[in-house]
């Protein structure tokens, strides 16, 4: 029987919210459980794993994760971010995951946008480098929103299907 699980770490609530609805999408033997909470993904047959882009990139908890996981190992990567949805921060922020987890078995990618907490915003507010960003991020407020949700849903569809009817 095939078993998938479904992982985050979120420090705001937006990657938790986007991995349930991953959840609650799928059928069969299956479990969400934060990053921190897993042991061992070995008995697992497919793994989302979803991470806010932090600091342009993943977060460290989260790198250590993909590097160990098991050579072969059916994966799905799905991201929030404050940035406009394919930007470049996002896109390189999954690209570096993928790398991170080069032994596995990618079958699919996801982003979406996230409400950045007041704490970044005000802090990234006070660089001039970061302006326009921060401008840009702020105007993820209402996000994730249910046509997200329902985008993160259709993700997780095509990616079970795939993972049914791929040969690993």
């Amino acid at each position: 029987m095939a078993k998938t699980l479904v992982t985050f770490y979120s420090r705001t609530g937006n990657t938790k919210k986007v991995a349930e609805a991953i959840y609650d999408t799928l059928d069969g033997d299956k479990t969400l459980k934060p990053i921190e909470e897993i042991q061992s993904i070995e008995t697992t047959t497919l793994v989302f794993i979803g991470f806010p882009v932090q600091s342009h990139s993943v977060p460290y908890k989260v790198e250590e994760f993909l590097k160990k996981v098991p050579p072969n190992k059916k994966l799905a990567l799905f991201c929030t971010h404050g940035s406009l949805t394919g930007g470049r921060l996002s896109r390189e922020a999954i690209e570096h995951a993928t790398t991170l987890a080069a032994k596995a078995r990618i079958l699919g990618t996801f982003s979406c946008r996230g409400k950045v907490s007041l704490e970044a915003l005000t802090a990234l507010s006070k660089s001039p480098e970061h302006t326009v960003w921060t401008e840009m991020a702020a105007s993820a407020s209402t996000h994730p929103d249910e046509s997200d949700l329902e985008d993160a849903r259709s993700f997780a569809r095509v990616v079970k299907t795939l993972s049914a009817h791929s040969q690993y």
